[in-house]
C-alpha cells in the first residue's frame, strides 16, 4: 500500500520561521514534522512506500530524508508549480501507477496521538477523518449524513452548520480519485482536492467520516499554532535526563534532557519541558513549564524561558526574558533581550498574516524570530512582532513593527528600518 504526503506549500502564513525551512521540517519538540508522519507511518505494516509531494525548498527535505530510517520506501516527487492539493495528488497517482486504497496526509498537521492513524486503515474503508474546533469558520466544515457519510464541504463559511471540520486525512481508492479528477479550478485557480471528495460523494461513492476527539489534532498554519503543537507534544513526555545536572540546579515536574547537556548549578525548570542535546542552560536559568530548547542553544545565565520554542544553535544571553515566542534557528540575543508578551488592554495579541492583522486568540504571545537574527544589548519586542530572518537589531532598539528579512533596524525614538548591504549578509551555514 501506498501513502502520499502533501508537502509542497510555502509556508507563507507561517513567515518568518518558513523563510529559511519548509513547513514539513518545522520542529516539535525538535524533531521535524515530517519525521512524526513518517514514524507514525512506519507503524502500518501493509505499507511499503510514501510519496512525498514537494517543491518549496526541496533540497532541504532531500538532505533530511537521506537521515531518515524507516521500513519503507521514500519517493520524493516535484509538484513544479504549485496548483493546489488536488493536484499534487493526482500527480502522485499517475506518476506511481496507484491503484489502491491510498492513505493521503497533509504535510502540516499535528496528532496527539498518531496511532490514530493506524486505527483509520483497520477500518479498511474509504474514509475521511474529521474533527470538532472552536473556530470552524476558519476551516472547511464537513457535511454529514445521518449514516456518518460524507456528503461534502463547505469551505470557511461565515455561519458554520456544525463545528467538524476537515483534519486533512484521508484513506480513499486511487482509482475512484482518477474517475473524479475532471474538476474545475477553485476562485484562487488551484485544484482543491476537496473538489474530487464531493464529486466522489455526489456520484454514490461511500466515504464514511472518522471523528478524532476535539483536542487531538493542530493544522500548523499561523507561528502561535506552532506553539500549540508544542505544547500538545509536551503533555505526552516522560522525565528522561540524559545529560548532567550540576548540584544546586533544581528539575521538577516532567523533563527531558537530551545527551551531552549540561543544567548548571541555580538553575530552576519546572516541566514540562523538552531540552535537546550539546545544550548549556544556565547557571541560575528558569526554564518554566512548556519550553522547548532545541539541540546546540546555550540559555545563559538568569535567563527566563516561558512556553517558548528555541530552535537549534541559538544563544540567548545574560539577563534575557523569553515568553511565548518562537525562537528560529542560530539566533543570537544580546544581553537584556526581552519578548514582551501581554499587551496593556489584556486584548487578545494580533499579529500581521500576509499582510493582514489577526487576532491570535491568545492573552499572552510574544515575538516570532526569523532565522540569523542577531540582537544587540537591551533590546526589547513587543507582543506579537516578528523578525525577518538574516536581520540585526541595533542595541537599545524597541521593537514595535514587523521587521522585513536582511534588515537593520535601530531606534532614534523611532524605528528605522535599513536593507543590510550585501556584505554584510549572515550567511547560511
Amino acid at each position: 500500500m501506498k501513502a502520499i504526503i502533501l508537502a509542497a506549500g510555502k509556508g507563507l502564513r507561517l513567515r518568518p520561521i518558513t523563510e529559511t525551512r519548509p513547513k514539513p521540517l518545522i520542529p516539535i519538540l525538535c524533531k521535524p514534522l515530517l519525521q512524526w508522519q513518517l514514524e507514525a507511518l512506519a507503524g502500518i505494516d501493509e505499507i511499503d512506500e510514501v510519496i512525498i509531494v514537494v517543491s518549496y525548498l526541496k533540497e532541504k527535505v532531500e538532505q533530511f530524508i537521506r537521515k531518515v530510517n524507516v521500513p519503507f520506501k521514500i519517493t520524493l516527487l516535484d509538484q513544479g508549480e504549485e496548483l493546489g492539493t488536488g493536484d499534487a495528488v493526482l500527480k502522485a497517482i499517475r506518476k506511481k501507477g496507484i491503484d489502491e486504497k491510498t492513505l493521503i496526509i497533509y504535510g502540516d498537521i499535528f496528532l496527539k496521538d498518531w496511532n490514530k492513524l493506524k486505527q483509520l486503515f483497520l477500518t479498511r474503508k474509504n474514509s475521511i477523518v474529521g474533527v470538532e474546533v472552536d473556530n470552524p469558520s476558519d476551516y472547511g466544515v464537513i457535511i454529514v449524513d445521518e449514516n456518518n457519510s460524507f456528503k461534502g464541504i463547505i469551505e470557511k463559511p461565515a455561519i458554520p452548520p456544525s463545528s467538524l471540520i476537515n483534519a486533512g486525512i484521508y484513506f480513499l481508492d486511487a482509482r475512484d480519485i482518477l474517475k473524479h479528477s475532471d474538476i474545475e479550478p477553485s476562485p484562487r485557480g488551484e485544484l482543491e482536492f476537496t473538489d474530487i471528495l464531493t464529486s466522489m460523494a455526489r456520484n454514490g461513492i461511500e466515504i464514511k467520516v472518522y471523528q478524532l476527539n476535539k483536542g487531538e489534532w493542530i493544522d500548523i498554519g499561523k507561528p502561535w499554532h506552532l506553539l500549540d503543537a508544542n505544547r500538545m507534544a509536551l503533555e505526552n513526555i516522560s522525565t528522561k535526563i540524559m545529560g548532567s545536572i550540576e548540584p544546586g540546579a533544581h528539575v521538577h515536574g516532567r523533563v527531558f534532557v537530551g545527551e551531552d547537556t549540561i543544567i548548571k548549578s541555580g538553575t530552576y525548570i519546572d516541566g514540562p519541558v523538552y531540552i535537546g542535546k550539546n545544550t548549556v542552560i544556565g547557571p541560575n536559568a528558569y526554564l518554566r513549564p512548556y519550553s522547548v530548547i532545541c539541540d546546540g542553544s546555550k540559555i545563559g545565565f538568569s535567563v527566563e524561558v516561558k512556553s517558548s520554542l528555541i530552535m537549534e544553535n541559538v544563544h540567548i544571553s545574560h539577563l534575557s526574558y523569553v515568553g511565548d515566542s518562537i525562537i528560529c534557528e542560530h539566533v543570537n540575543f544580546g544581553a537584556g533581550t526581552i519578548t514582551a508578551n501581554l499587551r496593556f488592554d489584556d486584548k487578545p495579541v494580533k499579529m500581521y498574516i500576509r499582510g493582514k492583522k489577526e487576532s491570535s486568540g491568545r492573552r499572552k504571545l510574544g515575538a516570532i524570530i526569523g532565522a540569523y537574527v542577531k540582537t544587540g544589548i537591551n533590546v526589547s519586542f513587543m507582543p506579537g512582532v516578528k523578525i525577518g530572518s538574516h536581520s540585526w537589531i541595533a542595541p537599545g532598539a524597541i521593537v514595535y513593527k514587523d521587521i522585513p528579512p536582511r534588515s537593520f533596524y535601530r531606534w532614534m525614538g523611532i524605528g528605522y528600518i535599513e536593507n543590510l548591504k550585501e556584505n554584510q549578509k549572515i550567511r547560511d551555514k
